[in-house]
């Protein structure tokens, strides 16, 4: 039996060709609709996938920070689901889609880390979907609060809370005042 070692699914995107993106704190990388194009590795910085909701806010359905995956399900889309902007200045590597899908085809080591890192994906949306389904803020800060192991971002990044939960910037800072 021939046994194939796992390997973070990055370490096998770095052995296709890719081009450098760079986005300025609130910039736009994609958009919901466009056509895909490429997969993004986030080299520094942070991107947060998003839908917006009819009254303007947003929910983030991903935080893409150092070394991760931006929006892989779209692996197999023809078009993004979300979009996608910079929280902060970012830099990313952009990974051809079309290279990305015969490497996933021709390579069983790397569809495996792939589906590895897929079941981790899994499981973080799972949790959000748990933390987003509860009813006060209270509720899913302290829920939040579990996953990240105690611990809020720093004072100027705290309103990502927010978004990551489904509540308003004000709502979350009157539930951090009242825990004081």
């Amino acid at each position: 039996m021939i046994t194939i070692m796992y390997h973070g699914f990055v370490s096998h995107l770095a052995k296709i060709p890719a081009r450098t993106v760079l986005c300025g704190a609130k910039d736009m990388l994609l958009g919901m609709d466009d056509s895909i194009k490429s997969i993004f590795v986030v080299k520094s910085g942070m991107i947060h996938l998003v839908r917006f909701q009819e009254d303007g806010g947003m929910v983030v359905l991903q935080r893409a920070g150092q070394a991760a995956i931006l929006a892989e399900a779209s692996v197999f889309s023809d078009e993004y689901h979300c979009a996608a902007v910079a929280v902060e200045r970012s830099e990313l590597l952009a990974y051809p889609i079309n290279a990305v899908r015969v490497l996933l085809r021709e390579n069983p080591e790397a569809a495996l880390a792939y589906a590895h890192h897929m079941a981790g994906e899994v499981r973080e949306a799972r949790k959000r979907a748990e933390i987003l389904a509860l009813k006060t803020v209270a509720e899913r800060l302290s829920a939040w609060l579990v996953w990240n192991k105690g611990q809020l971002p720093p004072k100027g990044a705290r309103h990502h809370v927010a978004d990551e939960i489904g509540v308003s910037r004000e709502a979350l800072y009157r539930e951090l005042a009242r825990r004081k």
